[in-house]
């Protein structure tokens, strides 16, 4: 069963303690917040089970608080990079779709 779309645009960015491999975009703060009112079973480090979409790309992952109380952060793979394009730095029009534990 799936749960509430959003659609928005972000920045890709590198994490600074894996350069070669992790690659993310910031959730907007309002989407973060509504994401985190909604009561869930707790998942290790508070992530919430994701439908992403960029592009042509969709793919099923995770969605995680990038720090306490921070904005949810979106890993972006690099299969879906190199397909759709996108290099660190560009910004990229997403759209999410929450699951539930059995999607």
């Amino acid at each position: 069963m799936a749960g509430t779309r959003y659609e928005f645009a972000a920045e890709l960015w590198r994490w600074a303690a894996r350069t070669e491999q992790w690659v993310f975009l910031r959730l907007p703060d309002d989407v973060s917040a509504e994401i985190a009112d909604v009561p869930r079973p707790r998942a290790g480090f508070g992530a919430v089970k994701v439908a992403a979409t960029i592009g042509g790309s969709r793919w099923r992952t995770s969605i995680f608080p990038e720090r306490t109380g921070g904005p949810y952060v979106l890993p972006v793979k690099k299969a879906v990079r190199i397909s759709e394009g996108l290099e660190v730095g560009d910004v990229a029009r997403v759209g999410i779709e929450t699951l539930d534990d059995a999607g």
